[in-house]
């Protein structure tokens, strides 16, 4: 699951999962870590990560753009955050260069 904000458009997934209600998974995994600007953390079934957009990138009113990432079991291998933006970025860096300064990103999933 992955979520962020672009330039214009405000806080979105662009990734769901495949869940029909990807926010009840995104709010469980983030509870309590909501205003952590980094973050990993493995809790039960899911993994929270939370990272500065690495190009610094910033939305229209300054503020940089967090990339936010909820890995499910399986898929919640990764033990840092080091290794979980090693392994997520590259899957998503070009799309999101593509969307982030668009009105409307033309990725999303859902």
């Amino acid at each position: 699951m992955w979520s962020t904000r672009g330039r214009n458009w405000g806080f979105r997934f662009l990734r769901t999962g495949g869940l029909p209600h990807p926010l009840r998974t995104y709010e469980a995994a983030f509870a309590g870590i909501e205003n952590s600007r980094e973050i990993f953390r493995r809790q039960g079934d899911l993994a929270a990560i939370r990272f500065s957009d690495p190009e610094g990138r910033c939305d229209a009113a300054g503020r940089i753009i967090p990339q936010e990432f909820v890995l499910l079991a399986p898929a919640n291998n990764v033990d840092s955050l080091e290794e979980a933006f090693s392994l997520l970025w590259p899957l998503v860096a070009e799309e999101y260069a593509h969307d982030w300064d668009r009105e409307q990103p033309e990725s999303e999933d859902n």
